[in-house]
């Protein structure tokens, strides 16, 4: 039996082409994907990468239940258009407590994997409780609800628990103090702020959503977006890249 009437029987039963294919594309992510689990140099390491603080990490949680991913990317491509536009390409080491990350390919608004500090608090406020207010052509919808939302405290804990069973390097001491942390990060002259920031190098400690109080969704949220991007100092990262 010649190669090619093989290939008719392949060809004339459905059943047995259905096998084949999944065989072969088995086959193919094996050989693709197995290795990056053996190889040190899949996520470099770099300065600077912290998991999320309990409060920031709320904010994610809203970030994604919201479906914000849908208009937004978190990946800045290695090319000089999106360099140009956004700043500094997108780094896997940034994503390494992302779960799920927040990559994304699609863009009707703009890349937000650099956003912050790029506006003040106020501004994303404004911007989240009414979009037209800022960009009038906007299509986004407003998020007003979030300034109303006590964001959940208790449950922190338990996810940040979670995320460590598959890698984030949590500590018990982060965990235990995750709702205190949570309401510490708010509020900048209470007496957790000093500890809150040992926890937590580069977090930022202020009222995000302008309303004193238990935190919010909003300060979440908020808190999230203002941290995109700047964990990593590139100045220092290229510097080292070049004397490799």
């Amino acid at each position: 039996m010649s190669v090619w009437t093989r290939h008719y029987i392949l060809e004339k039963n459905s059943i047995l082409l259905i096998v084949a294919i999944i065989v072969v594309v088995a086959i193919g992510g094996l050989v693709e994907i197995a290795p990056l689990f053996y190889l040190k140099s899949t996520i470099e390491a770099v300065d600077g990468v912290r998991p999320y603080t309990p409060l920031e990490l709320a904010g994610r949680n809203v970030y994604v239940r919201e479906g914000c991913y849908l208009c937004h990317s978190q990946m800045v491509r290695p090319l000089r258009d999106e360099v140009e536009r956004y700043g500094h390409y997108s780094l896997a080491a940034e994503s390494m407590y992302d779960h799920p990350f927040q990559w994304g390919s699609k863009r009707t608004g703009p890349d937000l994997a650099r956003v912050g500090g790029k506006y003040s608090d106020s501004w994303h406020v404004t911007h989240l409780v009414n979009p037209r207010a800022i960009v009038p052509q906007s299509v986004m919808p407003g998020y007003p609800f979030l300034a109303k939302a006590d964001v959940d405290s208790a449950a922190i804990a338990s996810h940040m628990k979670t995320l460590r069973t598959i890698g984030v390097p949590y500590t018990e001491d982060q965990i235990a103090n995750a709702a205190a942390d949570m309401k510490a990060q708010v509020d900048p002259d209470g007496k957790s702020a000093d500890a809150f920031g040992k926890r937590y190098a580069k977090a930022v400690v202020r009222d995000f959503d302008g309303q004193p109080g238990a935190p919010t969704e909003m300060d979440a949220l908020v808190a999230y977006l203002q941290m995109l991007g700047t964990l990593v100092d590139f100045k220092l990262y290229n510097e080292k890249a070049n004397l490799r």
